[in-house]
C-alpha cells in the first residue's frame, strides 16, 4: 500500500499528508479548493521547518517529504489509484455520505476506504459504498505529526483483514494504533466531549472563570491544557458538532449541549480558528488571554 489519498486539506487532513508523505508513502492531498491546497502545502512547509529547527529531521527529509505530496482538485484523479484512501473533510454526516458513494464507484474494489471521523459512525458511513468490509475509522488526534494515537474504529462489517492491515499501517507512522467498536463518539470523544460540555456548563452557571477551570483541571488533574483551551484548540464547532452525534445517538438529555457552546458557535466565535473562543488568539503571541467576554470584573 504505496499509494494515499487525504480528502480534504484542512487541519486534519494536512497534518495526515504530512504524516503519511513523512513515512514515505506517496500521497495525493484532495481539496476542491485550490486556496485550501495551497494553504495546506504552506502549513505543511511551515511544520516541516519546525521539525529542522528542532533537530527531529534534516533538510533532505523536508524535500523528500514535500516531493511525496502532490494535489488535486479533482476527486476522480486523485483517488483513482489509491491503495487507501482516508477522508478528512467537514465533521458533517451528508458530506461524508456523498464522498464514500463517490469513493466507492472512483476506487479500486481492493482500495479501503476510511474515514478520520471524530464521532460519525463507520457502520452508516460504509452503508453507501459496493463494499462496507472495505470501510473503517482511522481518528487521528491533533496535531498528527505529533500525536501517538489513532483510534481505529471497527463498523458492523469491517473485515478483519482491513483492521489488522491498518492496524498495521498505523504502527508505520510510528503511531499506537488502539481498535475500539463502533457507537457514537467512539471512545476518546465520547469520554472528552461530556467533560468539555460540563466545564461549559460550569462557567455558563456562574460557578468560576475561564482561567480558573482551566487551572483546576491542570493543577489537580494533571491535564496538560485545560478543558475551554483545549475546545479552542479542537474548534467550538467540531466540539459542538461532536456533542450533538452523542445527543441524537444516545437520545439521553446528559449530553444536551451548553447554551453558551451554542451561542459562540451561532456568533462565529470558534477558537483558535477564527481568533477567539474563551480565548484570544493573535499571531506571534504566546500569551494565553481570556475574551473580553469572559473577563472577570
Amino acid at each position: 500500500m504505496k499509494n494515499i489519498t487525504v480528502i480534504g486539506s484542512g487541519t486534519m487532513g494536512n497534518g495526515i499528508a504530512h504524516t503519511f508523505a513523512q513515512h514515505g508513502f506517496e500521497v495525493s492531498l484532495v481539496d476542491v479548493s485550490t486556496g485550501a491546497l495551497q494553504r495546506a502545502m504552506q502549513t505543511i512547509n511551515g511544520n516541516l521547518d519546525k521539525q529542522v529547527n528542532k533537530g527531529l529531521i534534516d533538510e533532505q527529509a523536508k524535500l523528500d517529504t514535500l516531493a511525496n505530496i502532490k494535489t488535486f482538485t479533482d476527486i476522480k484523479m486523485g483517488a483513482a489509484n489509491a491503495g487507501l484512501v482516508v477522508e478528512a473533510a467537514t465533521e458533517d454526516m451528508g458530506i461524508k455520505l456523498n464522498l464514500f458513494k463517490q469513493l466507492s464507484e472512483i476506487c479500486s474494489e481492493n482500495t479501503i476506504l476510511a474515514s478520520n471521523t471524530s464521532s460519525i459512525s463507520i457502520t452508516k458511513i460504509a452503508s453507501v459504498t459496493k463494499n462496507p468490509g472495505k470501510v473503517i475509522g482511522m481518528h487521528f488526534m491533533n496535531p498528527v505529526p505529533l500525536m501517538k494515537l489513532v483510534e481505529v474504529i471497527r463498523g458492523k462489517y469491517t473485515s478483519d483483514e482491513v483492521t489488522r492491515t491498518i492496524m498495521k499501517l498505523s504502527k508505520q507512522l510510528d503511531k499506537i494504533p488502539v481498535e475500539v467498536n463502533d457507537a457514537p463518539g467512539f471512545v476518546a470523544n465520547r469520554i472528552l466531549m461530556p467533560m468539555i460540555n460540563e466545564a461549559i456548563y460550569t462557567l455558563y452557571e456562574g460557578i468560576a472563570g475561564v482561567e480558573e477551570i482551566d487551572t483546576v483541571m491542570k493543577l489537580g488533574m494533571s491535564h496538560p491544557m485545560g478543558p475551554l483551551q483545549l475546545a479552542d484548540f479542537i474548534g467550538l464547532d467540531v466540539c459542538l458538532a461532536i456533542i450533538n452525534v452523542l445527543y441524537t445517538g444516545f437520545n439521553n438529555k446528559k449530553y444536551t449541549p451548553c447554551p453558551l457552546l451554542v451561542d459562540l458557535v451561532s456568533a462565529g466565535n470558534l477558537g483558535i480558528k477564527s481568533g477567539s473562543g474563551f480565548y484570544t488568539y493573535t499571531v506571534g503571541n504566546k500569551e494565553l488571554v481570556v475574551a473580553d467576554r469572559f473577563k472577570r470584573t
